[in-house]
Parts: structure tokens; C-alpha cells; sequence
């Protein structure tokens, strides 16, 4: 049988969202800043970041989550970090604040990064699955992004909770692809409480 998502809540349950229930939430033990929440599956190194940032508003629509992508890049120190895929700018009809939609883009792109404080010579090759969604009437940018191991170093820490070398994909072991598990985040992310953006309802 194929693997389900189920609803999760995130930040004190003011947002909900749809994702398998073996991504665990790993924001203590990351200790990740509180405009963030942190999921991942440690058994198959795979992990899912939801994040709330001041909107950029120098940065426009179109390619915004390009810009996020390499900004990601520059900021986990990426060895080697390619766009294989993005999206124009869309409404996100699901997603609205006073009946206005948000906007969104998405990028697919490749990155050598390390975990923690492990160097270059530790870097694991990842698949990023990127979207922005633009919350304008709210001064938010919302990025949900998922991490998706291609190859893991030998001398990383992933490698021993899977193992160093070519990462078996998740299909193939039973599980939801990663891709899947990004479309079913984005297309079922909910705000319940906007006050969480400091803006009444």
C-alpha cells in the first residue's frame, strides 16, 4: 500500500499542512530559530523545512524562489549548486488573506552541502525542491523547501544512519517520493490563525 500524508500542524498550530507521518519533528534538536520548523526522516536522511521571512521586497516574483535557492546555497556553503527546473509566478488559489491569493514560484536544484559543522570534504549531494509563497498583505515570504539525498560521503554523519554512496529512492523502498512529498506540503499549506503574521483576520 502506498504511503499516506497526514495533516500536521506547525507553528503552535496556526498553520496545517499534509506530509507523511515518518517525518518526524526534529526543530529542538536542531535548535532552529522560531520563524522556522524542521521535519525529517533520519532513516532516510530526507527533510522538510517550512520557514517565515520579512518579505524581500526588493526581490521580484518571478525567479523569487531562484533567488532563494541560491541564497540557500551561499548561506549552507554549497560546494557545486545547479537550477534544473522553475516555475513562473502563479496564484496560489488555496492560499488567501482577505480573499487576495498568494503568489508562488517554484526551483529544482541540485547542492553538495554538509551536515552541521562538517566541512567541504563531508558535503553530500542533494536534491532541493524550493517554493515561495508570497504573502504580500501579510509582509511574508513562507518557504517550504525539501532536502533529498542523491549521494552520501563516506565521511558525513548521514552515512551511518543510510549508508555512504547512491541513495536508494524512496519509491523504491515502499515509500512516498520526495517530490510527492513536496507537492502534497505546498498544495495543502493552511493558515488558521493569521495573527501569527501579526495581522488581525
Amino acid at each position: 500500500m502506498a504511503e499516506q500524508s497526514s495533516n500536521r500542524s506547525l507553528f503552535g498550530g496556526a498553520v496545517v499542512c499534509n506530509f507523511p507521518p515518518r517525518f518526524q519533528d526534529v526543530s529542538d534538536v536542531r535548535e532552529v530559530p522560531d520563524h522556522q520548523e524542521a521535519f525529517a526522516d533520519p532513516e532516510r536522511d530526507e527533510s522538510l523545512i517550512f520557514e517565515l521571512l520579512d518579505l524581500k521586497q526588493d526581490v521580484p516574483d518571478n525567479g523569487s524562489a531562484t533567488w532563494f535557492f541560491q541564497d540557500l546555497a551561499s548561506e549552507q556553503d554549497s560546494g557545486g549548486n545547479m537550477i534544473i527546473e522553475q516555475s513562473g509566478v502563479f496564484e496560489a488559489e488555496w492560499l488567501r488573506f482577505r480573499n487576495m491569493p498568494a503568489v508562488m514560484t517554484t526551483a529544482i536544484g541540485q547542492m553538495a552541502i554538509s551536515k552541521g559543522r562538517q566541512g567541504r570534504e563531508a558535503q553530500n549531494v542533494v536534491k532541493v525542491y524550493l517554493a515561495n509563497l508570497r504573502l504580500k498583505e501579510v509582509g511574508t515570504d513562507v518557504l517550504i523547501t525539501a532536502y533529498e539525498p542523491l549521494l552520501i560521503n563516506h565521511l558525513s554523519e548521514s552515512a551511518n544512519a543510510v549508508g555512504a554512496g547512491l541513495a536508494v529512492p524512496a519509491a523504491q523502498s515502499g515509500f512516498m517520493p520526495m517530490d510527492d512529498v513536496f507537492k502534497s506540503a505546498v498544495s495543502s499549506f493552511r493558515v488558521l490563525d493569521w495573527s501569527l503574521f501579526g495581522s488581525p483576520a
